[in-house]
């Protein structure tokens, strides 16, 4: 099995839960802490030996290509004033990743979105991974772990609470060695017709037979096309585990997530901060 190279990151979206921040910035470049939410993806995916990232884009993001390439002048006036510690942060930053971009040209859903990526990816299995969503640890190395474990189509899963399943995609499981075999997947359901409160976190190894699938799958829920039916569709010529998550996962798209996000890493990234940060949160 070879191993996979290469990744393809959505960031198509508008962003309108986090309106009026997103109004004329990506919420992909929302901060977290001292960095953008899609730096830490990007930093995920070489972390883990994958370095050929295709950015699938559409209207208003040119802040993501803007922060994954060289700034000359930034980088002259960095130099010329002495600020090597900074000019070290911004060239680490032109050299993370192979990056190429394809933009979306109407918002017809992830399932679209994803389907952009099919002459990068190829014949391969690749990773996939939402834009907006970070974790407290790096997922991947779980899922390349279980991928060559059992060659075949990896998702993440996070147990929540019933009544929050509207928000995401469902899956139904069974039992396997440890982990679960996904049997049927349904994107955003009612609370009382979802078949379990496993859901994905945005966060996917597929197989290049998605694609196939893609091309047939018609619009779903909102009128988009969905990756969840896709990967239901592939349900019936190859298996896809499913894993859940041993970690925190912050989706940056929610106001709230964001907050917890920025107060938790940075308590984690700056120890330093730490205690100032609980006498702060104490004193609110």
């Amino acid at each position: 099995m070879s191993e996979i190279k290469k990744a393809v990151i959505p960031v198509a979206g508008f962003g309108t839960r986090m309106l009026p921040i997103t109004k004329a910035q990506p919420k992909e470049m929302v901060t977290v802490v001292d960095k953008p939410v899609v730096q830490y993806v990007v930093e995920y995916l070489v972390d883990c030996n994958v370095r050929d990232i295709l950015f699938i884009t559409g209207k208003g993001k040119q802040a993501i290509e803007n922060h994954f390439d060289k700034n000359l002048e930034l980088e002259y006036l960095l130099k010329k004033s002495g600020k090597e510690e900074l000019l070290k942060k911004i060239m680490y930053i032109n050299e993370l990743a192979n990056i190429f971009y394809v933009r979306q040209k109407e918002p017809k859903g992830l399932g679209d979105a994803i389907l952009h990526g099919e002459n990068f990816v190829g014949n391969e299995y690749f990773i996939t991974m939402v834009g907006d969503t970070i974790y407290s640890k790096n997922i991947i190395e779980d899922m390349l772990y279980l991928h060559k474990k059992y060659n075949c189509s990896i998702i993440a899963l996070e147990r929540v609470n019933k009544k929050d399943v509207h928000k995401y995609g469902v899956v139904e499981i069974k039992e396997y060695n440890g982990v679960y075999e996904i049997v049927d997947m349904v994107e955003k359901p009612k609370p009382e017709e979802a078949p379990s409160n496993l859901i994905i976190t945005g966060a996917y190894i597929l197989s290049p037979k998605i694609f196939d699938y893609l091309k047939k799958t018609k619009p779903g829920r909102g009128g988009e096309i969905q990756l969840t039916d896709a990967i239901k569709d592939m349900l019936s010529e190859e298996k896809v585990i499913g894993f859940e998550i041993n970690c925190k996962r912050y989706d940056i798209g929610d106001i709230l997530s964001w907050l917890k996000a920025n107060v938790e890493l940075s308590a984690e990234r700056f120890p330093e901060f730490r205690e100032f940060l609980k006498e702060f949160a104490k004193n609110l």
